[in-house]
């Protein structure tokens, strides 16, 4: 390959860094500076840690380029300076970060008043991060010093840049103990507190969701940070901070004993949504806990309940009178109001809160109407998906969570003893058995007018289901079955005709089985359906022929797939390479009864009957034919050589050597032919030597002679035939060609899987100068 030749030239900055007057920019303006500075060319690293070029490309990401400079290049060194930088040199991470000059010069880009031009934000925000990852101790004892670090951070919070460089302090720094360190130093600056301010009425939504995303990702972190380090004594202060109630309590009254905004609803919701996360991966790919094993700190905290319970009335007012919104037009109507993103977060957070399952919390929606409000919501927007998925999360949990704790009666008998409010509220306050069958009622007849199907049916047939399942299995299946005897007679008789059967037919057309063939058929008329003729299915025989088909997929599929290096190389050089994939699988066929085999010979019969119509005038394919082998092939040039020489000497010899000699086995000067198992006595067809012809060669079978050698007669050689018939089918794979075969032998009981490879085109192998077939 092109790796294997030199083709490396001298890079022209090694001849520009010899001009004494050359500049930063000049070297800026090579093409391949980037490449050279990774690859740590010396004389450019050299350059480049010069005292004066540390400062330029330091302030070409601080500075604001002139304005009269042309818009396509006016961030063309600002950029290049940051990837220098950024090139991860030791010398230059080194430089940069033990010379506090440079620091301050970096740190300076902070005292700039707000907004911060965002892209050379992220230019700041990119290298003060490596030198984060890269010299922790130095770049943490600095910023400590800077009495201002943190008010800086959260005054620019509204930059994205900003907001991604503080996570990048609580999440790159190692050590353990040093990260600790640095947590406790933002927890005394109250960043925590700092953050929580940013979440107002008054600030703007930049900052709302900045400020936001950062509480929200300081919880995951942190949670996340607990669970993999294990025995950690000391816990996370600022996670701590966050959990606390007067926190929380803060957080709500930003939203609601001010001015109402959106945007800052909008941002505590989301706090409060991670709050209540008992378990979210940070990372795709981790594993959550085992069944059976808990994280205490990953528990909803009391606290965090405490001061949300008396903010429930205010999170219900905004369902019934949201921010006020713009009408909506839509392709099929007009919302007026439209949901809205407050009221659409509002229910995930009632769906969190009914997941703690606390009684107070529980008492305090049933006390507001929460639910019935959710449900007219449901059944009002009928294409608002995001909405509709919420809902079902909450009926499907009211559903099947045990009551909780306190829901339960001391004074009560054993058998009422367990039983949930909120679903005794659903069921009668609510009327959610009656609500679904009205409305899988109103879209039937919508749908016999010529109406469409309403968006929520989806979610309601899984609602209706999740009713019926725990009704018979779920934990609080009696409480629902009392719940829908006491039902008035007419709605009963209701439910129970619609869950027999339209929710039943509705559940049989959703049904779809991705793995059972039984209705597919094929359009070839060449294919036999053994299936509807009633041939016997033998579970050994498909599952041998399961086996066959999910070898190819084992590892040595995958290592052998497509081409590698050495195929490219001299074909002399490579005697290994795997050509021959044949596979044999052998197991046991009852082929006893007397109905099976008259089958399967009348198919067989009718198969061969096709090529007799055909006509006597065209070749018949079953005709044997001699093997043959020219003698003075030529072998082509490999194309991927580079010695001549070497190929030159190896043509010489192969020229003095008969084609057909005996190899000497010991040697590995040998020709390896393809290995190709034909039956003994029906299956001894000739191999044609033409390049579209089977590679390969007829092998030896292990009966002590061939069907014309064993001195048989015709007639044997007829009954020997009819006891042994052949199926075989060609898959087209590339360029390449798969025949598998299926030769059953009824004297024998027995039945032989065998695949050849057949290559479309002209291909021509060698083995050290002997060419295979002649091409």
């Amino acid at each position: 390959m092109f790796w294997k030749f030199d083709l490396h030239t001298t890079s022209h900055i090694d001849t520009l860094l010899e001009k004494e007057d050359v500049t930063l920019t000049e070297v800026m303006d090579e093409d391949d500076v980037l490449q050279e500075c990774k690859a740590q060319n010396h004389k450019l690293v050299d350059f480049l840690l010069r005292p004066q070029c540390m400062e330029d490309l330091v302030t070409f990401i601080t500075q604001e380029p002139n304005t009269d400079v042309e818009e396509k290049v006016k961030y063309k060194y600002p950029n290049i300076s940051c990837e220098l930088l950024t090139s991860d040199v030791g010398q230059i991470n080194d430089r940069l970060g033990e010379d506090e000059n440079l620091l301050m010069k970096l740190y300076g880009f902070l005292q700039n008043e707000p907004p911060l031009n965002p892209l050379l934000a992220s230019f700041f925000s990119k290298v003060l991060s490596i030198l984060i990852g890269r010299k922790p101790e130095q770049i943490v004892e600095f910023l400590r010093k800077r009495e201002d670090f943190v008010d800086l951070m959260i005054k620019h919070i509204g930059t994205s840049a900003i907001m991604d460089l503080l996570l990048r302090m609580l999440t790159c720094i190692e050590p353990q103990q040093l990260r600790q360190d640095v947590l406790n130093w933002l927890n005394e600056e109250k960043v925590i507190q700092r953050l929580v301010d940013m979440v107002q009425p008054s600030q703007d939504e930049d900052r709302h969701s900045n400020a936001s995303q950062s509480l929200c990702e300081i919880i995951r972190l942190s949670r996340d940070q607990m669970f993999q380090v294990q025995g950690c004594s000391e816990p996370d202060p600022l996670l701590a901070t966050l959990e606390k109630q007067e926190t929380v309590e803060q957080l709500l009254s930003n939203i609601f004993d001010k001015e109402k905004s959106e945007s800052a609803i909008v941002s505590v919701i989301q706090i409060l949504l991670t709050l209540f996360e008992t378990r979210r991966p940070a990372f795709e790919g981790h594993m959550d806990c085992p069944p059976g094993m808990s994280h205490p700190s990953f528990s909803v905290n009391h606290s965090i309940l405490e001061a949300v319970r008396p903010r429930l009335k205010d999170f219900h007012q905004l369902l019934v009178e949201p921010p006020k919104k713009n009408v909506m037009k839509t392709t099929w109507g007009v919302l007026d109001p439209p949901v809205g993103n407050t009221r659409l977060n509002v229910v995930r957070l009632v769906a969190s809160l009914l997941q703690s399952n606390t009684h107070s919390i529980n008492s305090e929606l049933i006390n507001l109407n929460t639910l019935e409000v959710i449900l007219d919501m449901y059944f009002k927007y009928i294409w608002n998906n995001f909405l509709h998925i919420q809902v079902e999360i909450c009926t499907a949990m009211i559903l099947a969570m045990p009551p909780a704790p306190t829901d339960i009666q001391p004074d009560t008998e054993e058998e009422h003893a367990r039983e949930s409010i909120l679903i005794k509220h659903l069921f009668q306050k609510c009327q959610f058995i009656q609500r679904i069958a009205d409305a899988w009622s109103s879209n039937e007849k919508e749908q016999a007018e010529g109406g469409r199907r309403r968006g929520y049916m989806g979610h309601l047939t899984r609602i209706a289901n999740s009713i019926v399942h725990n009704c018979d299995k779920g934990p609080n299946g009696p409480q629902i079955q009392q719940l829908i005897s006491e039902l008035p007679v007419e709605d009963r008789d209701k439910w129970e005709a619609f869950i027999s059967g339209q929710l039943s037919d509705t559940n049989k057309r959703n049904t779809i089985d991705l793995v059972n063939t039984h209705h597919i058929h094929s359009s070839s008329d060449d294919e036999v359906d053994f299936k509807d003729s009633g041939f016997h299915q033998d579970s050994s025989l498909q599952q041998a022929f399961s086996d066959y088909q999910m070898q190819q997929m084992t590892s040595n599929f995958i290592e052998q797939f497509g081409f590698n290096d050495e195929e490219f190389a001299d074909q002399d050089d490579v005697v290994d390479i795997p050509f021959d994939r044949i596979s044999d699988i052998n197991f046991s066929l009852n082929t006893n009864e007397s109905a099976n085999i008259a089958l399967f010979e009348a198919r067989c019969k009718e198969k061969i009957q096709q090529f007799e119509d055909a006509g006597s005038d065209e070749e018949d394919i079953w005709d044997e034919k001699d093997v043959t082998f020219a003698p003075e092939a030529q072998r082509r040039p490999s194309s991927g050589s580079t010695d001549s020489e070497e190929s030159t000497d190896s043509e010489e010899e192969d020229g003095k050597r008969d084609p057909f000699e005996a190899s000497n086995p010991s040697t590995d000067d040998r020709m390896e032919f393809l290995h190709v198992d034909f039956d003994p006595v029906c299956h001894l067809s000739s191999v044609p030597s033409d390049c579209g012809g089977w590679l390969g060669t007829t092998v030896a079978s292990p009966s002590p002679a061939s069907p014309k050698d064993c001195g048989r007669s015709n007639v044997e050689e007829e009954a020997a035939c009819s006891e042994q018939r052949s199926i075989t089918e060609t898959v087209i794979n590339g360029s390449m060609k798969e025949t598998v075969s299926l030769t059953v032998d009824a004297k024998t009981e027995t039945a032989v899987f065998k695949s050849y490879w057949q290559i479309s085109q002209c291909v021509h192998i060698e083995k050290l100068g002997r060419p295979l077939s002649p091409c």
